[in-house]
């Protein structure tokens, strides 16, 4: 914008404001939003130096920015400019997703074939000929409508989701001079934002501290870098965006809810759905299944024309083609196994709900069941290993060690204490809370922020002094400076000017890396002495000391300038060489291991899953904790991070199968380990790998042609030569904004509910909201449990489609009509469909699924227990339903199709018989055909198949020849009420054989006691419930419309009987010893080619890998 244009609409904004400066705290929505404008930094920055920059808006607001806003002035500022509510993102509506349903191919097909039925069945037959046409419109209609209710149902789960999600948000806000925990929704116009690395940005807001941070706004604007915000020039954060580097930053908020750049956003948004790994699979199964199907729906469509011609000799040619492409269209909707991506949606959702309820909450569908085929846990061990509730117990102060029991003694001389509250009250990322979100006063501070420094900041607590009161008294905003930890250098650094002109570096980190830049110590009367090589191997040997007793150890040290001219010139960009420091004291914090651990780790470890510690902690002290958990076992290998990196892709590849603990782990030696693991971000190519390789390419000179194989992560070509079988499936736990990459690389990707930071949860796939280890367990066996209902439901899908399709076309080939007609089949497409999917899919896990390894990334989803399964049960289903079909009316006693109970003459319109009396009786126009059945019985002759003999109440016969009765199917006055028993026989039988494999299904191998999972799934019951009633209501009342006819109750208990054959059938098959295929499983010892033992890798001697070959 130019200079005229800016300068014109910074005199608007004076213009709009001049008339509220009377007012003293007036402001308006309109002024804010021009501070607020989309993509227009430097016109913001111009509208807000307009305004008199960010002090003067904050004297408009009437907020000290010292202490935030006060009760009473939030409530007035929510009443003018309202929440910070977002729109909720979209949901389709009922209608759209009906519409979707209904827009089906075969669905429209056979709504298209039922309306021409029911054109040409209302044309030729007036009376009942409009019956199947609209039969099959409504079966579309409820197969259309519950489709759309379960596509509506999922979106109300997940929304149900994001609420809950969004319920326990928080955010650190300044009101009354106390800093609180909110929720983001109720921040106002005019709250002071106290934010650091790692949180997300609740609202648009104006820092107006002097410490610069950076901030991630690739989600809003697309920029891929982390931007430098300050306060002279770009002071503007804006909501949903992260800040990566920084240290309790104030910002004002200006811009909430719809008034936030996302808001705006955010109204627009229509998030698309993207199917899992497991559905894509799942609906390429279905492709071919719905190949076969038709194949089938031809050829029966061929039979059923050549059965219609010869049995009625092209009479009706049209009606009985309609007829039969009505059934194959119909044959093609059952065939085609819609139900299994359905399942695997339903089985989600449910699992999804059921997942938050144990803690886990599912940013990505597609985790869940990745989870379920995890290979490799690479968990961190603070707060998800142990509490994350740090205290220091023991330390080296003032060249004196204490230990627990004199160290609970306050016995550290106030000189000493002195020289470390100043370091722990200005050096920090972490603060007390002493209030709760009621306002009511917490027993004990609550920590916000990095739990390690919390417990040095309780420490000081706890001799007696105010932290907060400290830093405002010594720290300066304007001059000092606080740098955040850098996970490279493995240390946090303060600078601060000090009252006698002398400017004191602060350094804190890790011990083992902060004692080698120390040339002095302090000594117990608070001076300092030199470090000679003896004192450093004692200090070395506390540290060792500490970390043998699974203490986390912390050194802290100082540094003075004499003045700030001393300095480097660019000591505000980047921290002063950290060398000649003087060594103030290395604290030992214990971090108790969470109870159920142990038993978790032994849990993921029976289960096939390779756990592995990566932590910051130091190797002594990371191998003590990884052996309390079970982690570290007699055979596994440690090493730490910065020898990890120099090794060699094969080297790594020999230590993969035993390494267990990764010490001093940088989220760069994190990213290496799970890349070497699944193969994610390898180079696959030289261009590739240059890019990857671009600064050591310029730093260290190294080539493609030499060293391709010389540095990890390696390339794709050597990775998969290493590995015949496939990579990992590894799930990593992060908590740090730098954990990001590693999470992304992960398959899946775990970040920390209560100590992981925004960015963290931003890049992972679940949320693991209580940080516990045992959770990750529960999410791998929720994982394996969707795995397997999918299973149970295809096992279940298929063995109806095979038997479905099987007894069509060898009907129809039989010269049988339709064994089941089009709403029949589509009254078992919805059985099997979402009846089954709601049946299957929402079973819970069992410890039994905890007691397998993973199955590999390329196996079946048919195993062989599953093969055998289904081909019993069709084989046992189809069986039964022919001999039926074949002999059913001879075995239930009835004749199949439909008969006629009587008659009319042709051509002697007045010459009938009464059916109750048998006497002439012109009015009523029919005549009786028992009589002649009876007559025709005696002679030893088909009353179907000869003249009609009709016998009068006098006992005289009347011969009609066949010439003389109208057609029967034209003229018949009265069907038989037993006309459809025949096929309601086949079609309750089928439908109950189906009803009762459903709890066969249940159970995919060799248990046969599947009702203790059945009695324990609710939803399943339901739906069994809801099938056996509907069935009930199908026969008995369905009539013309589904061509049923009422059963007896014998009839009843029989077919019910011998559908529930399938029960020991299912019990018999599983006798049958047909055992999983053993290379289905992941096996990690044969992942990895064999290396020589005892090889000397990188500069570390390692011992023999065990299982490793010559």
């Amino acid at each position: 914008m130019s200079s005229i244009h800016r300068s014109k609409m910074s005199k608007t904004i004076t213009e709009q404001v001049s008339p509220m400066m009377g007012g003293g705290s007036q402001l308006t929505q309109a002024v804010l939003d021009s501070l607020n404008v989309e993509q227009a930094r430097e016109d913001n920055k111009a509208n807000l130096d307009a305004l008199g920059g960010v002090e003067k808006l904050i004297k408009m607001i009437g907020v000290n920015p010292a202490t935030g806003l006060t009760s009473a002035q939030v409530a007035a500022q929510r009443e003018q400019f309202g929440d910070n509510c977002f729109p909720e993102s979209p949901m389709d509506s009922y209608l759209a997703l009906l519409i979707a349903a209904l827009s089906d191919t075969t669905l429209l097909i056979l709504t298209a074939a039922a309306a021409v039925s029911l054109v040409i069945g209302i044309v030729t037959e007036p009376e009942n000929g409009w019956i199947e046409g609209t039969a099959i419109f409504i079966a579309v209609f409820l197969v259309s409508n519950i489709s759309a209710g379960n596509d509506y149902s999922k979106q109300l789960q997940f929304k149900a989701l994001e609420h809950s999600s969004a319920k326990d948000e928080r955010t650190s806000v300044l009101r009354e001079g106390v800093i609180e925990r909110v929720n983001p929704i109720d921040l106002v116009v005019g709250d002071i934002l106290v934010l650091q690395a790692g949180d997300a940005i609740p609202a648009d807001s104006i820092l107006f501290t002097k410490d610069f941070v950076l901030a991630n706004e690739s989600s809003l604007t697309g920029e891929p870098d982390d931007l430098k915000k300050n306060h002279a020039k770009d002071c503007f954060l804006l909501s949903s965006c992260l800040v990566t580097e920084g240290e309790e930053c104030r910002a004002l908020v200006i811009g909430i809810g719809m008034h936030s750049q996302w808001g705006k956003i955010k109204a627009n948004l229509v998030s698309e759905a993207v199917n899992t790994p497991l559905q894509d699979k799942l609906e390429e199964m279905t492709k071919q299944v719905g190949y076969i199907g038709m194949m089938s729906a031809f050829g029966t469509f061929v039979a059923l024309i050549i059965s219609i011609w010869a049995r009625d000799g092209g009479k009706d040619p049209l009606n009985g083609f309609i007829n039969a492409f009505i059934v194959c269209i119909t044959i093609v909707v059952v065939a085609i196994p819609e139900g299994l991506p359905l399942a695997v949606t339903i089985s989600l959702a449910y699992s999804t709900k059921k997942m938050y309820q144990d803690q886990c909450f599912i940013r990505v569908l597609a985790a869940c069941e990745t989870m379920g085929n995890a290979t490799n846990i690479c968990s961190d061990k603070t707060g998800t290993l142990t509490q994350n509730r740090m205290t220091v117990v023991e330390g080296y102060f003032g060249d004196v060690v204490y230990e627990q029991e004199e160290f609970a003694g306050n016995p550290i001389p106030d000189s000493v204490k002195h020289v470390i509250v100043e370091q722990c009250s200005i050096n920090r990322s972490a603060y007390l809370v002493h209030k709760d979100q009621e306002g009511r006063t917490l027993d004990r501070p609550a920590i916000i922020g990095n739990k390690t420094e919390g417990a040095l900041i309780m420490m000081t607590n706890q001799w007696g002094f105010d932290h907060e009161d400290f830093k405002t008294k010594n720290f300066n905003e304007a001059t000092d400076k606080i740098f955040s930890f850098n996970s490279a250098k493995k240390r946090s650094t303060a600078i601060v000017h000090r009252a006698d002109g002398s400017v004191r570096l602060y350094c804190k980190g890790a011990s083992e890396w902060i004692i080698k830049d120390c040339s002095q110590y302090l000594t117990n009367t608070g001076a300092s002495a030199a470090m000679n090589p003896a004192k450093l191997r004692s200090v070395e040997e506390i540290i060792t000391s500490l970390a043998d007793k699974a203490l986390r150890t912390l050194c802290l040290a100082h540094k003075d300038y004499p003045n700030a001219a001393a300095l480097p010139s660019d000591w505000q960009e980047s921290p002063p060489d950290h060398d000649n420091l003087v060594l103030d004291c290395i604290v030992g914090i214990i971090d108790p291991l969470r109870s159920d651990v142990k038993e978790a780790v032994r849990i993921a470890q029976a289960a096939g899953v390779t756990v592995r510690m990566v932590t910051g902690d130091n190797i002594a002290t990371a191998k003590a904790i990884a052996r309390q958990c079970g982690i570290l076992t007699e055979h596994g290998t440690a090493i730490e991070g910065p020898a990890f990196r120099k090794l060699t892709p094969a080297e790594a590849d020999a230590i993969l199968p035993n390494l267990q603990v990764m010490a001093r782990s940088s989220p760069d030696d994190k990213y290496l380990l799970v890349t070497r693991l699944n193969g994610y971000g390898i180079p696959n190519d030289k261009a590739e790998w240059e890019v990857k390789m671009k600064a050591r390419i310029e730093a260290d000179g190294i080539t493609w042609e030499k060293h391709r194989d010389l540095i990890l992560p390696g390339y794709r070509e050597e990775w998969e030569e290493t590995r015949p079988e496939g990579g990992d499936v590894v799930a990593v736990t992060g908590d740090g904004t730098n954990d990001a990459p590693a999470l992304k690389a992960a398959d899946v990707g775990m970040a920390m509910g209560i100590t992981g930071t925004k960015v963290a949860q931003g890049a992972s796939d679940i949320v693991i909201l209580d940080d516990k280890f045992s959770s990750i367990v529960r999410a791998i066996s929720w994982g394996r449990c969707v795995y397997d209902n999918i299973r149970k439901f295809l096992q279940f899908q298929l063995c109806v489609n095979l038997v479905a399709l099987s007894l069509v076309f060898i009907g129809a080939i039989a010269g049988f009509e339709e064994p089941l007609n089009a709403v029949q089949l589509l009254w078992v497409n919805l059985v099997m469909d979402t009846m089954g999917a709601l049946a299957l899919g929402t079973g819970g896990p069992t410890p039994e699924l905890l007691e397998r390894k993973p199955y590999k990334r390329n196996s079946s989803l048919i195993s062989w227990p599953m093969r055998r399964n289904i081909l019993c049960q069709t084989i046992f289903q189809l069986i039964l339903l022919l001999v039926l079909l074949f002999e059913g009316p001879e075995l239930f006693g009835v004749r199949p199709g439909v008969t006629c109970e009587r008659y009319q003459i042709k051509g002697a319109s007045s010459l009938r018989w009464d059916p109750d009396s048998g006497s002439r009786n012109d009015a009523i126009g029919t005549i009786p055909c028992e009589a002649y059945k009876q007559y025709c019985a005696g002679k030893g002759i088909d009353c179907l198949e000869h003249d009609r003999t009709l016998v009068d109440n006098l006992g005289n016969s009347h011969i009609m020849p066949l010439s003389d009765l109208i057609d029967f199917e034209n003229t018949c006055l009265e069907c038989n009420k037993n006309g459809y028993v025949h096929g309601s026989l086949i079609f309750n039988t089928f439908i109950f054989c189906t009803f009762f494999n459903e709890y066969t299904a249940h159970e995919l191998f060799d248990d046969w006691n599947f009702f203790p999972s059945i009695i324990e799934n609710p939803v399943f019951l339901m739906v069994s419930t809801f099938t056996f009633g509907a069935q009930i209501f199908l026969i008995e009342l369905g009539g013309e419309f589904l061509k049923t006819s009422p059963l007896t109750i014998e009839q009843w208990a029989v077919t019910v009987a011998l559908g529930a054959i399938g029960v020991p059938i299912g019990i018999l098959m599983r006798w049958i010893p047909v055992k999983e295929d053993p290379n289905s499983f992941f096996d990690n010892s044969r992942i990895f080619k064999k290396f020589e033992a005892g090889r000397s890798i990188g500069s570390l001697e390692y011992a023999k890998v065990e299982g490793a070959e010559a």
